[in-house]
């Protein structure tokens, strides 16, 4: 956890920064990753495990099948990172291209899980990701104790449903606000109309958070436990990322 007194300045209050770039594969899909893959038994491990991934979760399942000694196959898009897509290999894991604008992810993950009878690791739509995921807020929570506002970025929402859940059964009166790209409002949309709303890929420099609809399991959860979504547009992005590299 991390502390700028600029950032205290500019907000008049107390910032707790969780910083997850540190963490192995350079984000907190490692937590649901792992913690997904270590529960499968050991003929299920035998058969391997295939994610689909637009980078960050597809290094979390290398890694975390690494650790655990299981073959792993990642679906990624042929605009991914080239960073990513290097790293995802570096880790051993299989990689299959598609193309994002054209094909469907799930589909393409389904069929290869299907067909060789692996199990299927979903970046966020799953209670155990999810519950992995969530150990983001518990060690951020243990740190620093009482919070008033806790602030999660949005794709899919493994992330925030889970960081949601750990906050509010820790602190019943913190909020929980998400954070998604002005472009990829799909979250937003769909807690304002009560149901997932499906929007066009997004064109956003986040890469990560390219969803173009939230997780059944993950919407349920959010429309319970999230306070409120707000959007940020690609320049607040990387006016963020100056000062968070200057500061």
């Amino acid at each position: 956890m991390l502390a700028s007194p600029t950032l205290d300045g500019l907000t008049g209050g107390r910032v707790h920064l969780k910083a997850e770039c540190l963490q192995r594969g350079g984000s907190f899909k490692i937590r649901g990753a792992y913690n997904r893959i270590a529960t499968l038994d050991p003929t299920a491990r035998a058969h391997g495990v295939v994610a689909y991934s637009s980078g960050n979760h597809a290094q979390a399942v290398a890694i975390a099948a690494g650790l655990l000694g299981v073959p792993a196959t990642t679906v990624m898009p042929t605009d991914a990172p080239a960073a990513k897509l290097a790293a995802a290999r570096g880790h051993g894991a299989r990689i299959v291209a598609y193309d994002r604008y054209t094909e469907d992810r799930e589909a393409i993950a389904a069929q290869l899980a299907a067909d060789h009878s692996c199990a299927l690791v979903p970046p966020y739509d799953d209670p155990l990701v999810i519950a992995g995921q969530g150990t983001s807020a518990l060690e951020l929570i243990e740190d620093a104790g009482e919070l008033d506002l806790v602030l999660v970025p949005v794709g899919g929402g493994g992330l925030i449903a889970g960081s949601a859940t750990a906050a509010k059964a820790l602190l019943p009166r913190v909020r929980v606000v998400g954070v998604e790209p002005a472009t990829g409002d799909d979250t937003k949309r769909s807690l304002a109309a009560g149901r997932r709303v499906t929007i066009p890929v997004p064109r956003t420099i986040a890469d990560g958070q390219q969803a173009t609809t939230p997780g059944a399991i993950t919407f349920e959860a959010n429309r319970r436990l999230v306070d409120e979504i707000v959007l940020v547009t690609d320049g607040e992005i990387l006016d963020a990322m100056r000062f968070t590299f200057s500061s």
